[in-house]
This record gives structure tokens, sequence and C-alpha cells, in this order.
């Protein structure tokens, strides 16, 4: 069978919101709004990467709490997060994987987040997944996370989409990332992944998954749809960065799963 990718943004689009809101946030005492806007403030007064400004943020006000941010504490409060319908029990993944088997494709899910990856492993549903590429800490020797180890944004995501490709399964390995490898020899081929992502942020991952004839997915909270989230589904199709848009509702026939099984069953016919 042909090995085939599905690779999914997290947050906004496997959970709503972002995994920090729904415990951690409130648990170093801040509303969600205050700790965004701080983040925001910070990262244009330092100049500095978003991801990696809310990472040191998250751990300098857990600090002020004398709270100890360590892996153990991070997966917890990944347990809390608020899934899609659909993905409970694992129920999307087993379908999606007997669909492609049906069709001569060996399914295999990953995750490309600029959250947290330790938050993410705690989530009930990160069994389901071949590898979890996100941000993630470095720890001390008494397991307690003091910086940002590695932090994915907008751009960086295009790297694990070759990463995936080439089957290089770490964030590490520099030089086997630019080597060539030949099309036909890759592990994964571009034009056998599906991008399911929520937004901007996953802009382009999208566009350069689509110019290498591979496909795009733009999903939207259902219960937000006439906020401003709508407008930004309506631009990533009129600006084909997106192939296909749908609410994020992973259940059996709904929009999001006829779109993803009709794209398996082009990739079956390739």
């Amino acid at each position: 069978m042909r090995r085939t990718a599905i690779v999914y943004d997290f947050d906004n689009t496997l959970a709503k919101g972002n995994l920090q809101e729904k415990s951690f946030i409130p648990d170093i005492g801040m509303e969600r709004e205050a700790f965004w806007k701080a983040v925001g403030d910070e990262t244009k007064s330092h100049d500095a990467d978003g991801i990696l400004l809310y990472m040191y943020y998250m751990l300098e006000k857990a600090k002020a709490q004398n709270i100890s941010v360590t892996r153990e504490l991070l997966k917890q409060h990944g347990t809390y997060a608020d899934l899609f319908p659909g993905l409970e029990n694992g129920k999307w993944f087993s379908r999606i994987n007997q669909f492609g088997k049906k069709n001569g494709l060996k399914i295999e899910h990953y995750i490309i987040s600029s959250g947290i990856d330790e938050m993410i492993l705690g989530c009930p549903i990160h069994k389901y997944f071949k590898h979890v590429f996100a941000s993630k800490f470095i720890y001390n020797e008494n397991g307690e996370a003091v910086w940002p180890g590695v932090g994915i944004n907008y751009t960086t995501k295009t790297q694990y989409l070759y990463r995936i490709n080439k089957g290089i399964i770490n964030h590490w390995d520099g030089k086997s990332i630019n080597d060539f490898v030949a099309y036909d020899k890759r592990s994964i081929p571009f034009n056998h992944m599906i991008f399911i992502g929520d937004g901007y942020t996953d802009i382009p991952a999208m566009k350069m998954l689509n110019s290498k004839g591979g496909y795009s997915v733009a999903v939207y909270n259902l219960e937000e749809s006439q906020s401003d989230n709508l407008e930004t589904i309506h631009n990533l199709l009129s600006d084909e960065r997106a192939n296909f848009v749908a609410p994020a509702d992973y259940r059996e026939n709904t929009t999001l799963d006829i779109i993803v099984k009709g794209i398996l069953g082009r990739i079956a016919k390739l």
C-alpha cells in the first residue's frame, strides 16, 4: 500500500481555541485576552518571534506564581483539550484509515503546530499520530522547563512538510533535510499529502503543498462562523491558498469527511 499523510494543525483545527487557554492561563492568574495582548505587546517591543515570546511568557508568569512547569504538568493541561466533534475515541482516525486501506493507501497522521508539544502529547488523541511536530521546551536536571527549545511559526511549518516527505522524523537534523533525494526515493510524495489547518498561520504550508501537487483544506469553528473567521476562510479560497473549506466537524458524512475521502480517492488513482 502507498503511504499517504494527513497533516494537521492543532489549535482551532482539532481543538477549539489554544490549548493554553483551557487551564494553563487561568492557573497563572491571567485572562485569555490579557495574556495574548501582553504577548503581542512584548513581541513588538523586543522585535521578537511571537511563538518564542509566548513560550517565554508562559514560563515567566508561571514562575511569578511559584508554579514549576514540567512535562507532566503540561501534559496534564493537555488533557483538557476541547476537541471538535468526531475526534472523540479516535473515531475519525479509524474510519479514515479503513477508507484508505480499502483504496490501497496506508494513511499516516501527523501534527505540525505552533502549540506546545508536551500539551498535545497529553491530549487523548495523541496516540493516533505517527509523529507530532510542535513547539517544545528545554528542561533542566530537575525536569523543569527553562527555555524554548523549538518554536514552530508560520513559515517554518513548511520545513516539516519536507521532513515528512523525506522521512526525517526529528527537529534537529539539518543536513538530511537539505540533502538532495530523488523524488521517487522519498518516503511520502507531496501529492500524497493533505494539510488541514484553520487560517492565516497555515498559509505558507497550504500554499507550498498546493504548489507541489498536494491538497489543503481550511476548517472553521461553526460556532464562530459569524465572526472574522469566515472572512479569513473566504480569503483563503479566493487567494488560492486552500483547495477546500469545511466546518471542523470530523463526524461521518460531514462536509469534511466527504472532502477528505474524495481527495484520498484522487490520490488512490495516481
